[in-house]
């Protein structure tokens, strides 16, 4: 019923015209999470559904006042024809606290911690979706000083506070914060780009979800006894993990790319290359991950059990995800 109600909700938003409709679809997708957030009965979980709840509700109603507001003045309800500036400036807002851009970005780090690692993958790539849909939609109207702003904050947080993590379902989540910062900087100038930054950061970003939930590994420290579990798939997690970085002949590497041209072209170097060396503090944290988990041996006083044995019914389809996230 719940993944059901996630699939309607994002599409009524995404195939909507009507600001009530789009609403109604992030509603339902708020509601349809929550339980999936809090299935696993303890206090962290039920925690991360409450902060959840909360912070997503609080965007919707930020957003149906924007629209409101936008339909008072013009008496459109069009999504496309958002043209008030003040209405432009709270959805902009209300779209930073649904999707976790700085500074509202606080809770998404949170409710990521308090979830399950499936769980994690769908508010990290699938509930972005709708939100980012309504950006792409009123991109023509929206303030290019403000997103930008964002972006680099966005960018630049999401590399620092990563670096001082031992969780990896925390350092998952402050990269999809920095990587949303990269998404946001192009959104005015090329709206497409934004969609394709948004797609291969989902094709990186599921096949590690998947590989960190089938060896088990939520923490540093059991990452570097996860090369006894299943081999293989550890030696393409570093793949991966560099590929999220975005080193040259991986995947990751062709949205940076074309957004850093797509800004030179726009006249706007100062502001690449300030995002370019922000992204180098998001690949020291990748690089530590992919170092835990291929190169390092656990020292000898281990205070917790060795898992030798481990189920070997790998899920088939994360090799497909693998293969296109490391092309």
């Amino acid at each position: 019923l719940s993944i059901t109600s996630l699939f309607l909700g994002s599409t009524i938003t995404i195939t909507s015209n009507h600001w009530i409709m789009a609403w109604t679809g992030l509603e339902i997708n708020t509601l349809a999470i929550l339980p999936l957030i809090s299935k696993s009965h303890h206090p962290r979980a039920i925690e991360a559904a409450t902060k959840y709840f909360l912070v997503q509700a609080a965007a919707s109603a930020l957003l149906l006042f924007s629209s409101m507001t936008n339909a008072w003045y013009t008496g459109q309800w069009d999504i496309t024809q958002l043209t008030h500036p003040t209405s432009c400036l709270l959805l902009t807002t209300a779209i930073s606290i649904k999707l976790g851009l700085v500074p509202f970005h606080f809770w998404f780090p949170e409710v990521l911690q308090g979830t399950s690692l499936t769980t994690g993958l769908l508010l990290a790539t699938a509930l972005k979706f709708p939100p980012i849909t309504l950006l792409l939609l009123t991109s023509p109207s929206l303030n290019p000083t403000l997103l930008t702003i964002l972006a680099v904050a966005s960018t630049a947080l999401g590399g620092w506070a990563g670096l001082n993590q031992t969780q990896t379902r925390k350092i998952l989540a402050f990269s999809s914060i920095s990587h949303l910062g990269w998404m946001a900087i192009i959104l005015v100038y090329n709206p497409k780009l934004t969609l394709i930054t948004f797609y291969l950061y989902c094709l990186m970003t599921i096949p590690i979800f998947l590989t960190l939930d089938t060896i088990k590994t939520l923490k540093l420290t059991t990452m570097s006894t996860a090369w006894t579990k299943i081999p293989p798939l550890t030696a393409t997690l570093m793949l991966m993990l560099l590929s999220l970085a975005g080193l040259p002949p991986l995947t990751g590497f062709l949205p940076k790319w074309l957004i850093i041209q797509e800004l030179t072209k726009q006249e706007m170097t100062p502001t690449a290359t300030i995002i370019a060396l922000l992204s180098l503090l998001g690949l020291f944290f990748y690089l530590r991950l992919a170092y835990c988990a291929t190169i390092t041996l656990p020292p000898n006083s281990i205070n917790h059990m060795k898992q030798w044995q481990t189920n070997k019914s790998t899920k088939m389809f994360i090799t497909t995800f693998i293969t296109l996230s490391i092309m």
